[in-house]
């Protein structure tokens, strides 16, 4: 039996769709197509005109479905505005069965005893996405392991991750691919679909912070002992660092754009200057990064280093701007197949882990059973290459 399935990153500057499908035979999916199109009505992630922005789904799934041969009726969808936050809470529960052992469903009335101690400011106007257990305990004390299941105690507790979006930012996302034609199976934080594609099992459980720098967003998921401790979205990215170079040089927006990236030769605009504007914005951005490490604990804490990925992660020097600074190995996304393929445009990084996610009936948030076909599966980067635009 095939499965396929469609993942849509709708980011601020760009809508990227990617349709894959996988046998039941077959480990890893089979990429068919990719779509793109220029994002109308979105601002720092979040869509603030639904009608424009449906328009650009549109026209990045009907490409996608062209190249692919199939028609999109739903997808995956993944949301990585500035309203993306994060919770943590404690909660703990008796044990059902008589005989006092732990069984899996004790898990699930735990994990909502948990839900049910969030502070009142955490579920306002906010959606939880993702409820992640982080560790367990047995009458008080913490298991050390994945799962009680099994052990004897009267009271079985959680401490858990809770992802949450603003409830009016999930709305609208909703509302654009239901304007688009398209049925929302599921939706995602960006950062925990871009951890499927951009690391690898041994960065996630040794521990390692993703960065992914957009264009007006700068989002992070931190790893470690192979489960996501930590997702945040700072309202900053690469247009931060085109401003600054049009306020610098004096220059048209467009224009500063395209010196960014190296785009204008022969520039009179001095190769040093554009440098030091460039650097002294990401290095305010890995401060961000810095601060957050420190406020939970993983600062110089975490060996696998920061992975950088997103549009503005390939700018000159960013990966030793973001070593200097946050003291930690660093490195550009790559991925993880025999081939080791550096990947090319780590843009898509959302949009393939969100096919990832939905063929895998929502991935494995704790890493159990990531390793036996997702890293070889990142060695169809190679291949989905030839469909990027």
């Amino acid at each position: 039996m095939q499965t396929t399935v469609t993942g849509i990153d709708v980011g601020t500057y760009h809508v990227k769709v990617v349709i894959a499908q996988r046998n039941d035979d077959e480990r890893p999916p089979r990429i068919l197509g990719t779509g793109y199109a220029e994002s109308r009505g979105m601002r720092h992630g979040y869509i603030t005109a639904p009608g424009e922005t449906a328009r650009s789904i549109a026209a990045a799934a009907a490409q996608a479905a062209k190249a692919a041969r199939v028609r999109v009726k739903s997808a995956y969808i993944g949301i990585g505005g500035a309203g993306l936050d994060e919770y943590t809470a404690r909660g703990e529960t008796v044990v059902e069965r008589g005989d006092s052992l732990v069984s899996e469903r004790d898990l699930p009335r735990a994990l909502a005893a948990a839900a049910a101690a969030l502070p009142p400011s955490a579920t306002l106007n906010r959606r939880i996405l993702h409820q992640i257990p982080l560790r367990y305990f047995v009458d008080g004390t913490r298991v050390l392991g994945r799962s009680p299941v099994g052990m004897k105690c009267q009271r079985i507790g959680v401490e858990a991750l809770f992802v949450t979006c603003l409830e009016r930012h999930v709305g609208d996302l909703v509302q654009a691919v239901e304007e688009a034609g398209i049925a929302v199976e599921d939706i995602v934080a960006a950062p925990i679909a871009a951890s499927f594609v951009a690391l690898s099992k041994m960065q996630k459980r040794v521990g390692c912070v993703l960065a992914n720098i957009g264009a007006e967003t700068l989002s992070l998921i931190v790893f470690e002992d192979a489960v996501p401790m930590s997702v945040k979205v700072f309202a900053v990215g690469g247009t931060d660092i085109t401003n600054d170079l049009a306020l610098s040089l004096r220059i048209p927006p467009e224009e500063a754009e395209q010196l960014k990236h190296g785009a204008i030769l022969g520039t009179p605009y001095p190769k040093r200057k554009v440098e030091d504007v460039a650097a002294k914005r990401m290095t305010e951005m890995f401060k961000l990064v810095e601060a957050h490490l420190k406020k939970i604990g993983k600062n110089e804490l975490l060996p696998a280093g920061v992975i950088l990925t997103g549009g503005s992660s390939a700018l000159q020097s960013a990966a030793d701007l973001a070593k200097a600074v946050l003291r930690l190995p660093s490195r550009l996304a790559e991925s993880h197949g025999p081939q080791r393929m550096q990947l090319q445009d780590s843009t898509w990084t959302v949009a393939y882990g969100l096919t990832i996610w939905g063929l895998t009936s929502g991935g494995d948030l704790e890493g159990n059973n990531s390793s036996d076909w997702l890293d070889p599966l990142r060695s169809l980067w190679r291949w989905l290459k030839k469909f990027l635009p």
